[in-house]
């Protein structure tokens, strides 16, 4: 039995497909508040059979505050794919994620200590990444800056990946993964679930970031579950691509003319930046200590995991007219 957290995520529900899809049994967990039909309707975006999938799913409600509750939900687990985290950029939700993302994770190692599971695989962020190579980029040495000014959600997943290396050092087989900006189906109005609708926006930035699709992210996920590999993070993206690319797409599917970059003095006035952080959250899943980054091209190494498994990405370009053609279908 394998458990995914989060399963009605952007990239927890896509990992529980591609598990099914090779036969394996999965209970998944969920909020009691969960929309679950919303997750059988993307489903269609994957796969020629939705509803056979998605009626193989052992859905389970967790409390993550609540032992019992997790040790429900471990029983017979052998794997477990933690995806679940709260994704927010305003200060007011940051004690929430230490409460969610830190103490969730937290308590969920805690009940893994007594029980099957053998291999347990975190979902982390680049937006923990600090510092680059000497080739100028960033990779997975790339440790984070306490001294620097981050979002509470990238304090957030670092404090998490610490309570990962801890059990790691404890003896557990643990594998961590930091995709880039996520671009899939289904989800639209959370997190990258956003991505389209903020990008019909009439500005867009100079700069870019690390992009990489959903499917990429849970066939990776799933393949270095197989490995014996431990005790090791892994930075999952596609590509390092421009903002532009994603939003001059957007607005052309929409019949509207390309959005104009902002001029680097806006840019310049952090309260400016702050409001465009709410407005896009793309913005705060980037790492915030420099506001250059909208204004440089991003660079960030996949190097890693590409040469362990000799794995083509799908390219940012191909990953938003797939997705987009799925949003676009489902505003109609």
């Amino acid at each position: 039995m394998i458990l995914v957290t989060g399963a009605t995520g952007i990239l927890g529900r896509v990992i529980v497909l591609e598990l099914l899809k090779q036969g394996r049994k999965v209970r998944a967990t969920k909020r009691a508040s969960s929309n679950l039909q919303e997750v059988r309707h993307s489903y269609r975006f994957y796969t020629d059979r939705p509803d056979f999938y998605f009626d193989q799913i052992q859905w389970i409600d967790v409390d993550f505050e609540d032992l019992y509750s997790l040790n429900d939900a471990l029983e017979n687990v052998e794997e477990v794919y933690h995806c679940a985290a709260t994704v927010s950029f305003n200060p007011k939700d940051d004690q929430l994620m230490e409460r969610t993302n830190v103490g969730g994770t937290r308590n969920l190692l805690y009940a893994v200590e007594d029980s099957s599971v053998k291999k347990f695989l975190f979902v982390s962020s680049i937006a923990v990444l600090d510092g680059f190579n000497e080739d100028g980029l960033m990779d997975e040495n790339s440790d984070f800056n306490a001294k620097a000014d981050h979002s509470g959600y990238a304090i957030s997943k670092h404090l998490s990946e610490m309570e990962v290396w801890r059990a790691s050092a404890e003896g557990l087989n643990t594998v961590i993964i930091n995709p880039g900006i996520i671009i899939g189906s289904g989800n639209w109005g959370n997190s990258s679930g956003d991505l389209f609708s903020k990008s019909a926006y009439p500005f867009t930035y100079k700069g870019g970031t690390a992009f990489v699709d959903v499917r990429d992210v849970a066939k990776v996920a799933i393949e270095l579950m197989k490995l014996h590999v431990s005790g090791e993070r892994f930075i999952v993206i596609s590509e390092n691509a421009k903002f532009r690319l994603v939003s001059d797409k957007v607005r052309k599917a929409l019949g509207k003319k390309p959005a104009k970059p902002l001029p680097d003095t806006v840019l310049t006035a952090l309260p400016v930046l702050s409001i465009f952080a709410f407005l896009f959250p793309i913005l705060g899943i980037l790492r915030r200590t420099s506001l250059e980054i909208l204004k440089v091209d991003s660079r960030v190494s996949n190097h890693k995991i590409k040469k362990l498994l000799n794995y083509q990405f799908i390219s940012t370009a191909d990953s938003v007219d797939f997705h987009l053609k799925n949003y676009l279908s489902d505003r109609k």
